[in-house]
C-alpha cells in the first residue's frame, strides 16, 4: 500500500493499533511517524522509544506488555528498525509479538534500499511488511517528484516566517538535489541571511551548501559555455575550501563520463533509465542524467574522448608532477575548453 494522508487520518480516527513507513529516504519516514506521533500522543499516552536498528524481543515485549499506569494503551516507537539484522527465529517472534500485544500502539519505521528507482525489500523486510499489513497501516512511502519537492520547500520556509523569490526554489534544488534533510537545513539558514524575509537566488548561489560534485557540473558547464574566467573563479573557490586537487579532478572527470555515456545513449537510441540500468546509476539518476543531457548535446563524441584524455593526464600529472596543482588545474580547464570548440 502507498502513503495518503487521507487514509492516515481514518487510521487514526479508528484507533488503529499499528503504523509501520518504509521507503528509501529518512526523511520521509521521519515526517510520516512525526504526523502520526504528533496525532497519537494528544491523548497523552506513555511512550517508550526503542532506538533500532534491533531493539531486542524482551526489550519490545516489555515496553508493549506492561499496563499503562494511567490506563489505556502505551506508545512504543520503534525508529529506523531494520528487519534484515534479525535472525528468521527473532523475526518471527518479533512479528508475532506485533500481533499478539492489547496494551501498546506502534509506530515503525525503516529505511529500505533501492535500486534504478524502485524499493527492494529483502526477504526479511518482506515478511515483516506483510505481518504488518495484516495488523494495521503499514505503507510505502515513495520520493516527492520535483514541483512537490518545490511545494514542500516553500512551506518550510513559510514554518521559518521566510519565503523564497520567484524562482529561488527551483534554484535550490538545482544545488542541493532532492537530499530532504540538507534542503530543510540549507533553508534554515538561507531564512536566517535573509533575515526571515525574501530568500533570492543569489544568497542560494552565494552561500547554498553545494556538492562537488554539483560545483564541478557548474564548472563543466561554464567551460562549455566559454566562461573560462567564472570556471576558474570557481576553481579557486574550491581550493580556497581546502578541496583535494585530485577528488576535484576525479568529480570532472565524472562528469565528462556522465556526458560521453549520455551521448552515446542517445546516438544508439537508448533510455536514460536503460542508461542508468547499465551502469548502475542509483538514487537522483533521472535528475543527475537529465541535467547531463541537456550539455550532452553541445558535444561530438570525439571531443569527449578527447576531453577525458585531458583529464587522464591532469591526474597523473598531479601524482608526479612538481608543478602547482592550482596551475595544472587552470590549465587542463583551458585545454577542456579548446577541446569543446574543437571541429576536427
Amino acid at each position: 500500500m502507498l502513503y495518503s494522508e487521507r487514509e492516515l487520518k481514518k487510521r487514526l480516527q479508528a484507533g488503529c493499533a499499528l503504523y509501520y513507513f518504509y521507503a528509501a529516504d529518512e526523511a520521509l519516514v521521519r515526517s510520516a511517524a512525526g504526523k502520526t506521533l504528533a496525532a497519537l500522543k494528544e491523548a497523552d499516552p506513555e511512550t517508550t522509544v526503542l532506538d533500532g536498528p534491533t531493539p531486542t524481543i524482551e526489550e519490545i515485549v516489555l515496553a508493549a506488555g506492561t499496563i499503562s499506569f494511567f490506563g489505556g494503551k502505551r506508545l512504543v516507537q520503534m525508529p529506523l528498525i531494520r528487519p534484515s539484522t534479525y535472525s528468521d527465529k527473532d523475526l518471527q517472534e518479533l512479528c508475532d509479538t506485533l500481533a499478539d500485544t492489547e496494551n501498546a500502539i506502534f509506530v515503525l519505521t525503516s529505511v529500505i534500499e533501492e535500486k534504478y528507482g524502485k524499493l527492494r525489500p529483502g526477504k526479511r523486510e518482506q515478511k515483516l511488511i506483510a505481518a504488518c499489513e495484516k495488523i494495521g497501516y503499514c505503507v510505502q512511502i515513495n520520493k516527492p517528484g520535483r514541483s512537490e519537492l518545490q511545494a514542500m520547500a516553500r512551506a518550510w520556509a513559510e514554518e521559518t516566517g521566510a519565503s523564497f523569490a520567484p524562482g529561488a526554489e527551483a534554484e535550490l534544488l538545482e544545488r542541493c538535489g532532492e537530499d530532504q534533510f540538507l534542503l530543510q537545513n540549507e533553508i534554515a539558514k538561507l531564512a536566517a541571511v535573509a533575515g526571515y524575509g525574501a530568500i533570492t537566488r543569489q544568497m542560494i548561489q552565494q552561500l547554498g551548501t553545494v556538492t562537488l560534485e554539483a560545483d564541478t557540473f557548474d564548472m563543466v558547464e561554464l567551460v562549455v559555455a566559454g566562461r573560462i574566467g567564472q570556471a576558474q573563479q570557481k576553481l579557486k573557490t574550491l581550493l580556497e575550501l581546502q578541496n583535494d586537487p585530485i577528488l576535484i579532478t576525479g568529480a570532472l572527470a565524472g562528469n565528462y563520463l556522465d556526458l560521453y555515456r549520455v551521448l552515446q545513449a542517445r546516438r544508439s537510441r537508448r533510455s536514460l533509465a536503460e542508461l542508468a540500468k547499465d551502469f548502475g546509476y542509483g538514487g537522483k539518476w533521472n535528475y543527475r542524467l537529465g541535467k547531463t543531457e541537456k550539455t550532452a548535446t553541445r558535444f561530438k563524441r570525439h571531443q569527449l574522448e578527447q576531453c577525458l584524455c585531458i583529464l587522464q593526464k591532469l591526474d597523473l600529472d598531479l601524482k608526479s608532477s612538481r608543478l602547482e596543482a592550482e596551475l595544472l588545474l587552470q590549465k587542463a580547464l583551458c585545454e577542456l575548453a579548446l577541446a569543446g570548440r574543437s571541429t576536427c
